[in-house]
């Protein structure tokens, strides 16, 4: 979970930098990433991915925050938006859409 961690935990957390006098809501005082399965899955297209969530804590309880999933072998990162998946860019202030079939496994064979 290094590379959610270097890819979009970090630049979240430099984003949201924010002011001590600031009215909006202070960034959370930790973010930790858990991985949702400990092995991968596979999409429709044969590449494998794994679900993971980023939770947040601002006093003493931790919530989810995020979700989403990460491809081992291309290292590319979704986040759920509504009942899409979106690149982690998204997050980030980048303007991009929902990706077909992203993060979502494909049926069991029989």
């Amino acid at each position: 979970m290094r590379r959610v961690t270097e890819g979009l935990v970090k630049p979240l957390a430099k984003q949201e930098g924010g002011s001590r006098f600031s009215r909006g809501r202070p960034p959370p005082r930790e973010r930790r990433v858990r991985a949702l399965q400990t092995t991968a899955s596979v999409d429709t297209r044969g590449q494998s991915f794994v679900p993971f969530s980023i939770d947040v804590r601002f006093d003493s309880e931790w919530s989810e925050d995020i979700a989403g999933c990460a491809y081992r072998g291309s290292g590319e990162i979704f986040v759920k938006s509504g009942d899409a998946y979106r690149p982690a860019a998204f997050l980030l202030g980048k303007n991009v859409g929902p990706v077909a079939g992203a993060c979502e496994a494909a049926p069991a064979r029989s």
